[in-house]
């Protein structure tokens, strides 16, 4: 128990540098898949066989390889991508990791969205196209609201798969979560305690991102909720009105014959 809270800040600025990460990668993947999947639906060949080879070597490969290809591969062009200023960006951990993540995610997202487009009603579709819209604004205004919500909870697993990915990144020096647990592990042998601090911390963050998205599926279906109908108010029932008396004194004023 000493070990872990000795640790605890280490482990605090790891799980920092997880979250960075998986913000990163997931904010950057979205914005590339959304027209990766509109190239991926396009009829021309030119355009959406690249695309297609680009999600099938990302989705077809392990991770792990794709991470040693961008941080350990790129040393071979360190020429090249010097003469172009980017070498300073390639020699950084944090940067190969964050696009090997970034690539990895954009590939899977994209092909989500594309699943999720193709079941967009074509009713609706033809409905927007006789009221004139076209391209982008089919797209913006009709396809990718729906796409959204029928692709949300495939895309809520994709994230949480990202996040526990980000574990991968310890291999290439990046203290995340997973590396400060093994660099303590190994230092103090206590090995149970830290990674099992580590398996507690992964837990806490992927139960967080489930509440967010959960959240936000709940705003996304309100439309398919039944409405809530309020009971209507019943009106009150009629009182009857009481008898009124007779007045004792009417027979002994009034006029007798």
């Amino acid at each position: 128990m000493q070990t872990i809270i000795d640790h605890l800040p280490q482990l605090l600025d790891g799980a920092w540098l997880t979250i960075q990460i998986t913000a990163l990668s997931v904010i950057i993947g979205l914005c590339l898949a959304v027209p990766l999947a509109m190239l991926r639906l396009s009829t021309w060949r030119a355009v959406r066989w690249p695309v297609h080879a680009f999600i099938f070597f990302f989705r077809g490969t392990p991770l792990l390889v794709q991470l040693f290809l961008i941080y350990y591969g790129s040393g071979q062009f360190n020429d090249a991508l010097e003469s172009v200023g980017l070498w300073q960006f390639f020699r950084q951990a944090y940067f190969c990791g964050v696009l090997t993540l970034t690539l990895n995610t954009a590939a899977y997202t994209a092909e989500i969205l594309r699943g999720a487009l193709q079941t967009v009603p074509h009713g609706e579709v033809e409905a927007a196209r006789a009221c004139g819209m076209r391209g982008l604004l089919l797209y913006r205004r009709i396809m990718f609201p729906k796409a959204f919500r029928i692709a949300w909870p495939a895309y809520t697993n994709e994230v949480i798969f990202l996040l526990q990915a980000t574990s991968l990144v310890s291999i290439i020096t990046l203290m995340d979560i997973t590396g400060v647990a093994q660099a303590a592990a190994s230092r103090t042998f206590a090995f149970y305690e830290m990674y099992l601090t580590a398996a507690a911390m992964y837990l806490v963050l992927v139960y967080a991102l489930l509440f967010v998205f959960k959240r936000i599926e709940y705003r996304l279906t309100g439309h398919l909720r039944p409405a809530r109908v309020s009971p209507e108010p019943t009106a009150p029932e009629p009182v009857a009105p009481e008898p009124v008396p007779a007045t004792q004194g009417a027979s002994e004023h009034g006029r007798t014959p």
